[in-house]
């Protein structure tokens, strides 16, 4: 089937070309106008953040996510100038669609200005330089406007310009590294044009799911990087054998392209099957923060597969025999004997000395994995964010003279149940009592209450209590006192039964996040282990393979875990990468890199270890057959572990907290794979296995759909080992 989908491909490569490269304006097109569809909302449905934030937006007219904070400096301005200020920003904040002051407080030399909308986060920030406006225009041009709306609007030229870096840099490590392996020939430009469909392709499908579902901000920055990365690694593969077989004389290039896609043709199959398996399990998480970077996430494997199958065999029978020989510079791939080559030399060093390379590999990672029982969470962070910003600006003139928790305010939400309760003696009474008992605990700054709007709602039945803590809204005693919040003081409130209390505000809705998430995050890592050891099975044709595999990609992930911790917690490296130093990691980071590095890590294993089965089904022994895999795939599988790596860097060298985290992460994960995993670990468990590397019995084999792979007879190919009866 494959060999005639080619052949059909490369008969039609005009036609294919022609449609390949109307995907690539649209790509240009949607990306221009992406951001404005993108957010960073935090909202999980069905959580009692949720319904708090719903009945506030309904009832109040104030949406969390919708909300400003206007910081003035006023430096102990006489009463009278602070009124006009406070007339002067009413005034402006009228213009704002649905806006109104929810309040605002003269403290530490700081006029302070809530103000809500009934709007999303979305729509809210496309307001966010309207406001700036017309405070202008009301003579405040020293206002700073801040929130989680005017974050938004800010971040966004931010993570643009940051991408823009990050392209760059990918793209300029791709071309060296291309030339050094390829030479300098037109098959260089080949995944170039590959990568450029790939993330056109992408681009453009995101661009269609956020007109109906929440994307992330992130999401240009994550899939376009990635994608560049993932579809040269794929492209280069692909080049690489096809030089191989197109240098036999004897066979046609058309042959010599079946000949490729029926071998690395299928191989990145597999490789984007399981890169697909990880970020498919992200979708099923109910959490649309992190279901929108698995949604997007899999397009990326989805997209680059059909540029693999239709553009790359297109572009490759116009290159021909002379469009892959280098000219002037020669790879180092070409005429050279891989089976005396540096990956040779090291498959035998390992084969020699099994045990020894394998259990100090494992003891170093398993040292390094320890560190991520110091891994802390944040649903995110209002201080980590380039400071040059306006919004952030606001931030540290609040930060410094009152404390970033005035502008993430907890909030109470009470239900009493029928309209005009709320001016009772008994509800004031119970409020008072609840608003006082809170002022006991070290970490509570600040209540605020009253039996007026904004803190009761025109009908009488809702009102709400604001609790000010100490610390930012991520921070780990914003999470603890959350929580106290609710099990605690709410619980043991003495409100009337039937009176439901929920708590809002952003410290609320980021532990909503974090406990979606990972009460769901084992079986995310339980399903795509499960998926991804079928799939391995049926490919590698090997129970022992497979099984390797999975298990060896838990421990390049939890390696990964401990090495943020280094970095970001401890500051290990992080004045050379120019990484932000914070105490806790984004608690949507650890999630995303499993599914994302599952993936990515095993890409380079299927590789190497499908190569080294073709060399047993040849004929070659259980030590000849790593050999000649390792040998043949070495070096070229390094140099797109480093075109990844490189574009990986994109988002480390960015400006964003989450993103470095997903950048280190990611990228030291292929690294740790493309060294220490694939080349020590991988041939010596395999050097150790023997002859049960091979085997797959007839059920498991029809199970999968596969062929079965008997257990040979020891010594049948010239092996040694211990004896075992068959």
């Amino acid at each position: 089937m494959l060999e005639r989908w080619t052949r059909t491909v490369v008969r039609y490569r005009v036609l294919v070309l022609v449609l390949w490269s109307a995907v690539i304006v649209v790509g240009l097109v949607a990306a221009s106008s992406l951001s404005s569809l993108l957010s960073t909302s935090l909202a999980v449905p069905g959580t009692d953040s949720a319904r708090a934030n719903t009945i506030l937006a309904t009832h109040f007219g104030e949406n969390v996510e919708g909300t400003f904070t206007v910081v003035v400096v006023f430096n102990r301005a006489p009463l009278a100038g602070l009124h006009v200020d406070e007339q002067h920003i009413a005034a402006a904040v009228a213009t704002v669609p649905t806006a109104r002051v929810l309040e605002q407080r003269a403290i530490g030399g700081v006029l302070y200005v809530g103000v809500g909308t009934r709007l999303d986060l979305l729509h809210a920030t496309a307001q966010t330089p309207l406001l700036r406006h017309a405070l202008a225009s009301e003579g405040l041009s020293r206002a700073l406007v801040t929130g989680p709306p005017a974050l938004n609007f800010d971040l966004t030229p931010v993570l643009a310009g940051d991408l823009y870096r990050g392209e760059i840099i990918a793209v300029v490590v791709a071309s060296l590294l291309l030339i050094l392996v390829l030479g300098l020939c037109w098959a260089v430009a080949v995944p170039f044009l590959v990568a450029a469909a790939t993330t056109s392709g992408a681009i453009a499908i995101v661009y269609l799911l956020a007109h109906y579902f929440l994307m992330v901000l992130y999401i240009p920055n994550v899939i376009e990087l990635v994608a560049l990365g993932l579809a040269i690694d794929y492209s280069l593969l692909m080049v690489h054998r096809f030089r191989t077989e197109s240098a036999l004389g004897a066979v046609s290039i058309d042959d010599a392209i079946v000949a490729t896609m029926m071998t690395a043709g299928r191989t990145i199959l597999l490789s984007g099957t399981t890169v697909a398996i990880g970020l498919v399990t992200l979708v099923l998480v109910p959490v649309p923060f992190v279901r929108s970077l698995g949604a997007a996430g899999l397009v990326v494997p989805i997209v680059a597969l059909v540029a693999v199958l239709t553009l790359q065999p297109a572009l490759l029978s116009l290159l021909g025999r002379r469009g892959v020989q280098p000219v002037f510079i020669g790879g180092l791939s070409t005429g050279r004997d891989v089976l005396t080559g540096a990956w040779s030399r090291v498959a035998r060093a390992v084969l020699a000395r099994p045990t020894i390379f394998v259990s100090s590999s494992l003891a170093a990672l398993a040292l390094v994995a320890s560190f991520a029982l110091w891994l802390q969470l944040t649903p995110g962070s209002v201080v980590a964010v380039p400071s040059n910003l306006e919004s952030a600006r606001a931030i540290d003139v609040v930060g410094n003279r009152v404390g970033t928790a005035f502008i993430t305010p907890n909030q109470i939400v009470i239900d009493l149940g029928h309209a005009h309760l709320a001016g009772t003696t008994a509800m004031v009474k119970a409020n008072l009592a609840l608003a006082t008992s809170m002022l006991h605990d070290p970490e509570i700054f600040a209540t605020a209450i009253d039996t007026k709007a904004p803190f009761v709602d025109p009908t009488g039945r809702y009102e709400q209590i604001l609790v000010i803590g100490r610390h930012e809204f991520g921070a780990e005693q914003s999470q603890q006192l959350a929580t106290d919040l609710r099990t605690t003081y709410l619980k043991n409130s003495t409100f009337p039964r039937g009176t439901a209390l929920l708590l809002a505000g952003p410290a609320a809705q980021g532990v909503d996040f974090l406990g979606t998430v990972y009460r769901w995050f084992p079986w995310i890592v339980a399903l795509a282990l499960v998926m991804a050891f079928l799939v391995l099975v049926r490919a590698f044709r090997s129970l022992a393979l497979a099984l390797m595999a999975v298990l060896l990609d838990l421990v390049s992930v939890a390696a990964v875990y401990g090495l943020l911790v280094v970095t970001f917690r401890d500051g290990v490296g992080s004045a050379l990468l120019g990484t932000y130093r914070v105490s806790q990691i984004e608690g949507w980071v650890p999630v995303v890199v499993f599914a994302m590095l599952f993936g990515l890590s095993m890409d380079y294993e299927v590789f190497i270890v499908s190569r080294m089965r073709e060399a047993w089904d040849r004929g070659r022994d259980n030590d000849g057959a790593i050999t000649d895999g390792l040998a043949r795939t070495g070096g070229v599988v390094s140099a797109a572990a480093l075109i990844l790596v490189g574009a990986l860097s994109g988002l480390v060298v960015g400006h964003v907290a989450g993103l470095q985290e997903l950048g280190v992460g990611l990228a030291l994960g292929v690294v740790i794979d493309a060294t220490i995993v694939r080349g020590l670990v991988v041939p010596g468990v395999m050097a150790m296995l023997g002859r049960w590397n091979w085997w797959l019995p007839d059920v498991v084999a029809r199970l999968v759909y596969a062929q079965p792979s008997p257990l040979e007879r020891r010594g049948a190919r010239g092996e040694e080992g211990s004896q075992v009866v068959t």
